[in-house]
């Protein structure tokens, strides 16, 4: 109790300090969570506390470069709802909410604390089949992927094919929804210059919708609270698809671009990955779908900085995750050091539940 108490007292201190409220309004909302604490063990958050301190966590998550735009992030209060049913469909509102028909919004759906977990790692992940030849579709996924097949899920053996969600609530059996149609843009990979690149068939999900994490607020830990943002292109062209143990596309954009590869030297695996990062970049933009490139975060996240030294506030960050995958020598973030002291608010990983 004490503890709860100590980090509901730091957290409504700082956050109706932000918003403005004196210290009367912090008193008495103080002593109306200590006493709901003496009672039950915990307190409820009003939603403007839920609101403000799922946005503060966004501010403060020291692997983000996009935090520039951590106030104009939309949240959901989904804390009432009970049934797995119940759950699904509130994702299922969340993803084409924060899809908007690609011009992407920042949302994050909160739900009662303790109650639920969801399974995936994204709400949109492509399965990974084990095949004699390796693995057809993401490697990464292959563990959920038998365990969904176990709860009698099937999919069609493709390399794009789209998990289910699979939901738990309590400790109860969990239960696997198929994704609506209508919740997904997918955007198809084509190179601005390079006809040849359409061969590959290569496509990815619109929107990162990350939800294995934990959000923490206040002495509060909210185990499903699936948010998302836009993405940064270099996250699908230099990781998503480009990565060894990933889609491992670089040897075949490289036959695409008639590029000697049997030397490292050449910098075959440089040129490739510079070009299917074009190709990403201008097939979002085609689609009309929200993304930045590496290049524009930084700057952004430069201006972030500048903003919180402005408010008195200092800057955390992991600055291994924070410079991009592809030139990161370009951005001003290579050539800073941070203080990756980790504050709350914020968003923590769990052990995965397969």
């Amino acid at each position: 109790m004490t503890n709860v108490l100590a980090e509901a007292n730091y957290f409504i201190n700082s956050c109706y300090k932000e918003l403005g409220l004196n210290e009367k309004a912090i008193k008495k909302r103080l002593t109306i969570i200590e006493e709901e604490i003496k009672e039950t063990g915990t307190y409820t958050h009003t939603y403007e506390e839920l609101a403000h301190g799922a946005r503060m966590a966004w501010r403060n998550s020291n692997r983000c470069i996009g935090r520039l735009f951590w106030e104009s992030m939309h949240v959901l209060d989904e804390r009432l709802l009970e049934t797995e049913e119940e759950i699904a469909k509130a994702l299922f509102f969340h993803m084409q909410y924060g899809t908007n028909g690609g011009r992407v919004i920042p949302t994050i759906s909160i739900f009662k604390p303790g109650h639920v977990r969801i399974w995936n790692h994204q709400l949109v992940r492509y399965a990974g089949y084990e095949q004699k030849e390796g693995v057809l579709g993401d490697p990464d996924s292959v563990a959920l992927t038998k365990w969904c097949e176990s709860l009698g899920w099937e999919g069609e053996k493709t390399a794009y094919d789209i998990l289910p969600l699979v939901i738990q609530v309590n400790s109860k059996e969990p239960k696997w929804f198929p994704i609506p149609e209508q919740c997904v843009v997918e955007v198809k990979v084509t190179h601005p210059t390079i006809v040849e690149f359409e061969r590959l068939k290569l496509k990815w999900y619109a929107v990162p919708f990350i939800s294995d994490m934990r959000l923490e607020i206040g002495g509060i830990a909210y185990q499903a609270a699936p948010f998302n943002g836009w993405y940064m292109g270099t996250e699908i062209g230099a990781r998503n698809l480009a990565d060894q143990k990933r889609y491992n596309v670089l040897p075949k954009v490289a036959d695409v671009l008639r590029l000697e590869t049997k030397r490292d030297s050449s910098l075959w695996k440089d040129r490739a990955l510079v070009e299917l990062n074009i190709a990403v970049l201008h097939s979002f933009k085609e689609a009309g779908v929200s993304m930045v490139d590496h290049h524009t975060a930084a700057k952004q996240f430069k201006q972030f900085e500048e903003r919180e030294v402005g408010q008195g506030r200092s800057v955390t960050g992991d600055w291994t995750w924070l410079i991009p995958p592809v030139s990161p020598a370009a951005t001003h973030i290579f050539h800073t050091s941070f203080n990756d002291t980790v504050v709350t608010p914020n968003y923590f990983y769990q052990e995965r539940l397969y």
